[in-house]
């Protein structure tokens, strides 16, 4: 049965640097921290805004950052001070260093940051920004519906910001369009053989159409699931 082996109280030099390390390692923590820190933020930006809601993507890659080098030499004895040390610090530079360049560089700010994405427009998806986009059907009808929205012809405009909020403008209630409802009972009956003519959206992309024929392939997204489109004002 092995020995466990003792562990010196207040040794320093494990405090400090960890076991066995010498000071030059801190020049490794330094690229390190560097090189983890671009790869997170970069991971951070694939991943799409909704996954980041109400924080910005460099902000979260900062608290993670921190987060960790804060997290381990607070309970792993083999792990020094000195080094953490040197991520805060590193992490707080290179925060300082992106944040003065973004604020005069206007495509690294928006590399960093992201800027808004336009999702809809006059009542309609914008179909290849959704598409480009993280977020599902659900996600979006579910924000919208939050907002007393039960059909798109009551929304003229609607942004995904870069914090993953939803910010949508509205039609006066007389300048309202025909829609695709989005109330879960009604949007899931759709049609992909057309019955009677009448006014149509479609399920994927919320285009509105005047159907007389059987079947309908829509022009915007190429889908020919159709349901029929309402006119009802937006209740508050």
């Amino acid at each position: 049965m092995e020995e466990k082996q003792k562990i010196e109280i207040f040794n320093w030099e494990r405090l400090l640097m960890g076991e066995e390390l010498p000071y030059t390692f801190l020049l490794e923590v330094l690229f390190r921290s560097v090189t983890m820190f671009m790869v997170l933020l970069f991971v951070l930006r694939l991943s799409g805004k909704r996954g980041i809601k109400q924080l910005s993507i460099f902000e979260l890659a900062i608290i993670i950052s921190l987060g960790s080098a804060a997290g381990d030499p607070m309970f792993y004895h083999e792990v020094g001070l000195l080094p953490a040390i040197a991520v805060f610090l590193v992490v707080i530079t290179l925060y300082k260093a992106i944040t003065y360049i973004s604020g005069r560089v206007e495509k690294v700010e928006e590399f960093i940051e992201g800027k808004p994405l336009k999702l809809l427009e006059d009542g309609v998806i914008v179909y290849e920004n959704f598409k480009n986009e993280s977020l599902a059907y659900d996600e979006l009808f579910s924000e919208l519906r939050l907002k007393n929205v039960d059909q798109l012809g009551q929304v003229k405009k609607a942004f995904l910001e870069t914090s993953g909020e939803l910010s949508v403008f509205f039609y006066p209630n007389e300048e309202v369009k025909w829609g695709l409802p989005i109330q879960p009972d009604v949007f899931n009956q759709t049609e992909k053989v057309i019955l009677k003519a009448g006014v149509y959206a479609c399920c994927h992309c919320g285009l509105v159409k005047t159907i007389t024929s059987s079947e309908l392939i829509c022009p915007t997204c190429s889908k020919k699931s159709w349901i029929e489109a309402w006119k009802n004002q937006r209740v508050v």
